[in-house]
């Protein structure tokens, strides 16, 4: 397994919050011994809703190919749609939930056996959850414009946009439930018996036709304005989001949380706006032995280790070494998944200031 120098240091310092939680010397809301009252009881919130972020306005003669519709017209596609929820005596750091691939926001909700989910776990915590659908996903718009310019003979196939859909097979391996469906790994955490559930969540994707970066960076950048203060908590597709966003501005920004990333940016490429942020980037278990992912932790390794010669503080945590197994790459839905989210919450607790909150 591969660690980082600085892993070492960061666990001690974990270490040590827990043992001055034990003999009550600091505020540690999110620890385990607490567990049992952030659940117990009704949780109190002192708002809730959601908006759209982002988005641009496009002309287009192709909107319908219905007769009941005009065809010609403006819309307003790329926009991101977000819920949020606020409780009472809440923190001053925000966390904003960013899905991966072929999946919206209810990634971070009820899990697919019925369990209480990350969104509502943090914010019993007390801290402010935003939970995001990527822009042409979900509630977020999608322009169809060349779609129907297709179907109404005004341009040739060849422009139709890709877009795919994860069969239950291949997710299977990607999401790491085993080496190949309907296989699992021994000791696996995520709750196979109701995978038909998570197969209801998984939507058509869109992100291979919309550019680069995603048009849900930037809204991401201007909801990180809007909250002044929020970590951003990526997952998979989108791992590689935050630290887009960072290249944008790092104002608003008070951290990021990359849950297994698809990608992470080049350690030779330009890490200053990397070195002005607490960084984790974090896998689970069975990761050496999937094709796919082995090569990627690798990557991740180097750009956090490049991270800290700039003078950073980036960590590669891999959660079988802090004593978690069975994670796969579904961690926040696995049957620990608030094991793991007392973890990082642990780690936003020590890495995380609340200045400029």
């Amino acid at each position: 397994m591969i660690r980082t120098r600085k892993l070492t240091a960061g666990l001690i310092g974990t270490m040590l919050v827990a043992a001055a939680c034990a003999v009550g010397l600091v505020a540690c809301a999110s620890s385990p011994v607490n567990r049992a009252a952030a659940l117990s009881g009704p949780m109190s919130i002192a708002k809730q809703g959601s908006f759209f972020i982002g988005g641009r306005d496009v002309h287009s003669d192709t909107l319908s190919t219905l007769p009941n519709y005009v065809a010609s017209g403006t819309v307003t596609v790329d926009q991101m749609y977000v819920h949020y929820q606020v409780p009472t005596s809440a923190k001053p750091v925000s966390l904003t939930l960013i899905h991966g691939c072929c999946l919206t926001g209810m990634t971070w909700e009820t899990t697919p056996d019925g369990r209480m989910g990350w969104e509502e776990y943090f914010v019993r915590n007390g801290y402010p959850t935003y939970v995001i659908d990527q822009s042409d996903r979900g509630r977020s718009a999608t322009d169809i414009s060349a779609i129907n310019a297709v179907r109404s003979g005004k341009a040739p196939a060849s422009q139709l946009p890709n877009v795919f859909a994860a069969s239950h097979e291949s997710a299977w391996a990607i999401f790491r439930f085993g080496p190949k469906y309907p296989e699992t790994f021994p000791g696996e955490q995520f709750p196979v018996d109701a995978q038909a559930a998570l197969w209801q969540q998984m939507v058509p994707d869109w992100s291979p036709s919309v550019g680069v970066p995603n048009p849900t960076v930037p809204a991401l950048s201007q909801l990180a304005i809007r909250l002044r203060h929020t970590v951003l908590i990526s997952h998979s597709q989108a791992g590689i989001y935050p630290f887009q966003t960072a290249a944008i501005s790092t104002q608003g920004i008070a951290g990021i949380v990359s849950i297994e990333p698809g990608e992470c940016p080049s350690a030779t490429g330009d890490l200053a706006p990397y070195t002005r942020l607490p960084i984790l980037v974090l896998f689970g278990d069975y990761v050496d032995l999937s094709p796919r992912w082995a090569p990627r932790l690798k990557s991740c390794q180097a750009f956090v280790d490049a991270v800290d010669r700039a003078g950073g503080r980036a960590q590669l945590v891999l959660l079988p070494n802090e004593g978690i197994h069975g994670n796969t790459h579904m961690m926040m839905q696995d049957r620990n998944n608030l094991d793991v989210a007392d973890w990082i919450l642990k780690w936003i607790d020590t890495h995380v200031s609340a200045a400029g909150a």
